[in-house]
Formats: C-alpha cells, structure tokens, sequence
C-alpha cells in the first residue's frame, strides 16, 4: 500500500471517529450484543466437557464476554478484507471460521478460563452461534432483526463514505408472487409493511399478464433486457447448438443472454443485478446467473461473511429451516393432504439454501450498493417460488415465507433513509403459480414415457437440474473460471449438427412441454410432424390429462386440438372451431397468449399443455412439483407490480414490456439513464 492511501484511510478513520456519537439505540445494540454474547458463552461453557470455567465464578465469563465483543471489532475488518481479495471461497472460508478465530484470540488474552483445544473451539463458537440465534429469536419473535440492524449499521458508516445524493430506483422482484395471491396475503396480514404502503396511498398495486411461458427466464428477459421472444420456457431443445438449454445452468443462462442482449438493458448505466438469471446488462453483478463465474468480491457480502450475525446465524436457521422442512412434509402426508409431492431429497437442503442464506446474502449485497449510490438495484428473491413448488402456492408454509420477505421490504426503506440516495421502491413478480396434481401422478408415467410408447422409438427428456438447482448451481459455479460465452450462430442462420440418436426430444417445463425432432432443422408443421413420426399427434390428444396439442400448418396458422374438438387460428383469431374449444378453459387471453408464443424462438414442433380443471383451479404439470408455472391456466400468469403513486401508468392490461418500459422511462425522467431509443426499439421489434 503506498503512503498515500495509508494517509488517507486513516484520515478517513479519524472522520469517522470524530463524527461518531453515542446514542440510545447505540448504547441499546452494545448492552444487548453483551448480555446475549455472556448468556450464550455461559450456556456454552456449561455444555462443552471439561472444566474451563469455575462454576461459582461469572467474573471469567463477563470479561471473555467482552473480550470477544471487543477482538471481533478489531478483526472483522479483516477478514472482510480477505473475502473481497479471495471471493467464494473466502466467503465460506471466514464465513465457517470467523467466530472460532475471534474466540480463540479471545481466550488466550483471558487467562482466568482454562486453554481449549481448536476442535472444542470450533465447537464452541458454533455452540454460542446456535445459543445467540435462539436467545434473539425469544427476544424478537423472529431471528431476522439483529440480522438486518447490523447490516443496517454497516450500511450507514458505508454512506458516510460515500458522498452520493439524488433519487435512485430499486427494484424487488418477489419470485413467483401472483398479484391475486398478493392481495391474499395483504388482507390476511402476512404482509403489514408493503400493505402500509398500499392503504396509506404511496404506491398501488396493478397485475401484468404474463403470457405464455409464465417462468422465471421469460420473465426477467423481458423485465430486464426488453425481449420477449428469445424465451420459450424454462428449458428448451435449440436445433442450432444440437442441445437442450436449461436455466438452472450457470453455462446455459449465459449463451442465452449472450443471443439477445444489446448492451442497453435496464441496467447498463450503473445499475446492480443481484441474485437474477440475466443481468441487465449491469457492470455490477452478484449471484447473477449469466455471470456466476465472476468472483464475489462485493464488500457487503465480505461483510455478511465475517459479521457474528451473518453466515454463521445463516448456517444455524439453515438448519432449523431443513428440520421445519422435515416435519411440514410429514405433517401433509400425516394428514393426507392432496395434491402433494415428494418433499425429501435435496429440496430440504435446497429450502435453506434458498430461504435463509442466498436471502441473507442478498440483503447484505443490496444494502451495501445502496449504502455506495448505485442508482439502479434489481434482486430477486426466490423464498416463496421455492417453497410453493413443493408445499403448494397457497400452503400456510408457502405464505409464511411472503411475512419475512415484507420485513426484508421494510428493511431496505430504513436503509433508503439513511443513505445518500432517495429510492424508490418497486416491487414485480415474474409470474405466479398454479396447484395441481402433476401428470406422473395422474397418469402413472411421465409425459416423455408416454411419448415413447406412442411412437414406440427413440425418446429423449433431459435428465438435467430441476429449477429449483438453480440456486446450489449458482453458488457451486461462483468464481470458477471460464472464458466467457459469444453469441454461436443467429437465429437466421441455419447450422449443421450432429443428429442426435433419438426421432422425439421431449422437453417439459412446469405444465407446458415442448417436442422436437431433432433430426429435422428448424421449425416444422404439422404434416412434416405427421409425415416423420405417425401416430404422435393421434397419440398426444387421446391422453387425458393433456389440455391441448398445439402445431401449425403449411399456411403458418395455429391448429390447437385435444381429443374433443380443436380450433385454427389465424392472424391472432380463431378462423374454425371443430367440436369443442380445447382453450375455453384456459380463459380469454389464451388464443393471444398462443399466437404470442409462436412468434419465440426455439418454439417446439410440437408444444403440448397440461390439462386445466377450472372448478378446481388445478392444472397437471409434467414435473413433479405440486405448484407449477410455464403453461396456461390459473394464476401463473399473473404477475404483480407495484409502484409509486406518482407514475404515469396507463390503465388497461399490462406487459411485460410495459413494465420494462415504465422502469426505463422512470430512470430516464430520474436523470439515472441518457435517453435513447434503443431499448424502445427492442421492444417494438418484439412486439
């Protein structure tokens, strides 16, 4: 380090110990942090074999009790120090050691407590992490606001630092949230903070519809980047590549970006992508999926790493949160709840991953790009999308995680209040969820099985990670190397590839399936499906939890049948109806929402729906998840926004594409974006 930034980091150090102030609520968090640091060392030293305290003496105790308070002041600095320099690795590394380090200084600079190996101090520090979560817990009903004051305080010596001023816009995206299911919530008290908001007039709550696929990839690239057509699912077959791309895969998420980013997305003027599928085309990126092999390296997740509330408290509701797993799956097979899935497996570890540590790392990252000015924020939350696939959309379990996110809502505006920038908050969803039975249950087989026995041939589904890997992937691929991803081939130029050895791709996604041949490059109609592979179109609409069998004809139109009538549509309109209307179920949007699929890239030969039953509001997936999205029929595809009062929002049905523009022209009028017709022009062309 040269002299100068050693003058002035410590000039800076001396602004800060000379702005510093004690308060009420400061002495409060000290006392607190002490009384919960001694109770919890006490309970620990009792459980831990040996006698290194003597049992008629607190004084050892009270004086280790503020020794640690004090060493973890001194070395945290540091350590966070170290995540930024080493990334990942450190992140786990300072995250697992960081308590037994500080305990371990602090038991040598305290003589009166007899030396413990370093096996009993791991054990220890872990021991007092548990005791502290449990202790703040009783204390607030919640084990969340210890958690978020510090990071709330971290994030105010931050923008002291940090001398930025001016409106900035943060965007919250509550992952697979239905408006409807939000006005649920909003009513039954789940989530007080974002109805405050609603009732007192600051902002309001609109739907925006979906379309078809209702998932997460679609979602995001037409929220961040403008495009609605490079999506057809969650995985699809690409004809060009020879390969199935899915989401849930760092690699696949970033040639799928790679083919339709334009450099202009909502966030290409300094904006932050957190914890998203696509960037935004953000220079700031972390947890982002397209761009999982960039180091973390962000100081608020360095911080998360080291602080005595982060990843170790992270770890230990983990572990509550695998063990309430355990026993909500057994308690709806205890009761025979119906419909149901398999809840074991990795999806019990997956649960915690998801709901407490990607959550409480995902704060920790947002608040400090907040806390530096960044003027444009978008992280995703994934807590109620990963707890409703497997529970139900509308399981008590399922809603329980929409009351933490609410306090994570309150969070970054108290965090809004203390730093440079006045924020505004906006909160979307990327689709909704819809409950059902899935195929394999109703059916006895799987959709691709079902295929098979069809065509009695060559059948091929992919066998790669679920979507709700997502996140382990995401975590696992964080800081390996690569050497990045271009763009392959357009979309208009057609590629040779080796054909693959199976005559039918299947390739599902929630309740929409796509089949190809792969075989036969580019789309193909319905008599080429007919002339390939007989049998399959017959096959697929006898099945009777299949909803529809789309194709399209020589002419370019649509023709979607089930084993009871069918309909062909036309420059967006139904031109023939034969016996009865397989979309009348799927309500009135469903003949735009096809037509509009149609025109995406990658579509399959074949696209085929679960079967919807209105009265019950339940749709068949071919996956196993009891909660689903991608296809057509009940709230998957109403998504939510919500924004301030004072936007010009036009009424009527919304887009996807108008909430990209919206958000664009928001940082436009906010002076956070130069104005160019780009983007706008993106979006026509989607349209």
């Amino acid at each position: 380090m040269t002299d100068g930034a050693t003058s002035r980091r410590l000039s800076l150090a001396g602004r800060e110990v000379r702005r510093f102030r004690p308060s009420w609520r400061w002495l409060r968090g000290v006392a607190r942090s002490f009384a919960v640091s001694f109770l919890a060392l006490a309970v620990t030293f009792w459980l831990v074999p040996g006698t290194q305290v003597p049992s008629d003496d607190v004084l050892p105790v009270v004086n280790l009790a503020l020794v640690v308070l004090a060493v973890g002041a001194l070395l945290r600095p540091l350590l966070t120090r170290l995540v930024v320099i080493t990334g990942v690795l450190g992140l786990l590394l300072v995250g697992f050691l960081a308590q037994s380090l500080v305990l371990g200084v602090a038991l040598a600079l305290v003589p009166s407590i007899e030396a413990i190996d370093f096996p009993e101090i791991v054990l220890a520090a872990w021991l007092v992490a548990v005791v502290a979560a449990v202790l703040n817990w009783v204390v607030d009903a919640s084990g969340e606001e210890v958690h978020l004051a510090q990071v709330l305080g971290r994030a105010v010596r931050t923008a002291r630092r940090t001398p930025v001023s001016g409106p900035g816009l943060l965007v919250v995206q509550l992952d697979g949230v239905a408006e409807p299911l939000l006005r649920q919530a909003a009513a039954a008290g789940s989530m007080p903070y974002l109805t405050g908001l609603l009732r007192s007039g600051s902002h309001r709550l609109r739907g925006w519809h979906t379309g078809v696929p209702s998932t997460t990839p679609a979602g995001q690239a037409v929220l961040l980047h403008g495009e609605a057509r490079a999506i057809p699912a969650f995985r699809w077959f690409d004809k060009q590549r020879g390969r199935v791309l899915q989401c849930s895969r760092p690699n696949d998420v970033a040639e799928a970006e790679s083919d339709f980013t334009t450099g202009r997305g909502l966030l290409a003027d300094g904006g932050a992508s957190v914890a998203n599928l696509f960037s935004g085309d953000a220079p700031f990126r972390a947890l982002t999926m397209s761009h999982a092999r960039e180091r973390v390296t962000d100081a608020g997740a360095a911080s998360y790493a080291a602080s005595r509330s982060g990843f170790v408290r992270s770890m230990v509701l983990f572990a509550g949160q695998v063990v309430a797993e355990w026993y909500q799956g057994r308690r709806q097979r205890y009761r025979g709840v119906l419909p149901r899935v398999h809840r074991g497996g990795s999806f019990v570890l997956l649960r915690g991953l998801t709901t407490v540590v990607l959550k409480d790392l995902s704060v920790a990252i947002v608040a400090d790009r907040m806390a530096r000015g960044t003027p444009v924020v978008y992280v995703d939350f994934l807590d109620y999308d990963e707890v409703a696939h497997h529970a139900g959309p509308t399981r008590p379990e399922s809603l329980r995680t929409l009351e933490s996110l609410d306090r994570v809502l309150r969070f970054f505006a108290e965090v809004s209040a203390e730093v440079g920038r006045d924020y505004e908050l906006v909160v979307v969803s990327d689709h909704g969820q819809t409950q059902g039975t899935t195929y394999l249950q109703l059916a006895g087989r799987t959709l691709a099985e079902e295929v098979d026995a069809i065509v009695e041939g060559a059948v091929a589904a992919p066998a790669g990670a679920a979507e709700v890997l997502g996140p382990a992937n995401l975590l696992v691929a964080n800081g390996q190397r690569t050497h990045g991803v271009r763009r392959l081939v357009p979309h208009d130029e057609p590629t040779t590839v080796p054909a693959p050895a199976c005559e039918v791709q299947v390739v599902a996604s929630g309740s929409i399936a796509h089949l190809y041949l792969p075989e036969h490059p580019g789309r193909r109609t319905r008599d080429d499906v007919e002339a390939a592979v007989p049998g399959l179109l017959p096959g697929l609409r006898a099945l009777p939890h299949v909803g529809a069998v789309i194709t399209r004809d020589d002419d370019g139109r649509l023709v979607v049948e089930d084993a009871d009538g069918s309909v062909v549509i036309d420059a967006g309109r139904v031109v023939s109806t034969t016996g009865r209307d397989p979309l009348a179920v799927y309500g009135p949007t469903a003949v735009g929402d096809l037509v509009e699929l149609d025109r995406r890239h990658h579509v399959g030969d074949v696209v085929v729906l679960g079967r919807y039953d209105p009265s019950l509001g339940e749709v068949a997936a071919f996956e196993e998840l009891v909660g689903s999205h991608g296809g057509l029929g009940g709230d998957q595809t109403r998504a939510l926004f919500v924004h301030p009062a004072g936007w010009a929002v036009p009424d009527g049905d919304l887009t996807g594409l108008d909430v990209h523009r919206l958000l664009v022209d928001r940082l436009v009028d906010q002076g956070l974006r130069r104005s160019d017709t780009l983007s706008v022009e993106l979006q026509e062309v989607s349209r």
